[in-house]
């Protein structure tokens, strides 16, 4: 799987609920039905209040977000342990999200589905980041460049997480090797 991603961001702030990420109503699609999964991806961040973010994840009209950066604050996806919150953010098009911490759930299915990379700031990114601001990560490097200023940001390594997620999840993983039998 690729490992660096280059792209604008979107930022959010603190306690970004899976409520937020896809909201209850849209959680009868199945993601195994391609059609189904390409429209989850399209109500990803459709929970935000306007109010607070006037410019959308997923422009009206879309299927799939400009933004394939997320850089978010502290206890991004908390909230109910719906696996459609990373389903939904990867079916749109987003590669990662970055943020100062992560509920443990929301990050766990970050891992199980293997749709997106859940990565954690050094630092309070989303005061640094605006949104539209074009950022390049390196998950190898553990890096996060701001091409706005040239300044490049300390990430958190992800571990024995990451060789599941570049698999494409657990299952995928697993499968890989030789855990459980291959897909027919």
């Amino acid at each position: 799987m690729q490992s660096v991603f280059t792209g604008p961001v979107y930022v959010v702030r603190d306690n970004i609920d899976t409520d937020q990420i896809i909201p209850a109503q849209f959680l009868n699609l199945v993601p195994t039905i391609a059609e189904e999964y390409e429209k989850l991806g399209s109500y990803a961040l459709y929970g935000l209040p306007d109010s607070l973010y006037p410019t959308r994840f997923i422009a009206e009209g879309a299927m799939d977000t400009t933004y394939p950066i997320v850089v978010a604050g502290r206890n991004f996806g908390c909230g109910s342990s719906r696996e459609h919150a990373p389903i939904a953010l990867g079916a749109a098009n987003c590669q990662a999200v970055i943020a100062e911490s992560f509920a443990r759930i929301f990050f766990r299915n970050c891992i199980a589905t293997g749709e997106l990379y859940p990565v954690e700031c050094v630092e309070r990114l989303c005061e640094v980041f605006k949104t539209g601001d074009v950022a390049t990560i390196d998950i190898d490097a553990n890096t996060i460049r701001h091409h706005g200023t040239g300044k490049t940001y300390a990430l958190r390594a992800m571990g024995e997480v990451r060789p599941v997620i570049d698999s494409g999840g657990i299952f995928e993983y697993a499968r890989k090797n030789g855990m459980m039998p291959k897909a027919v």
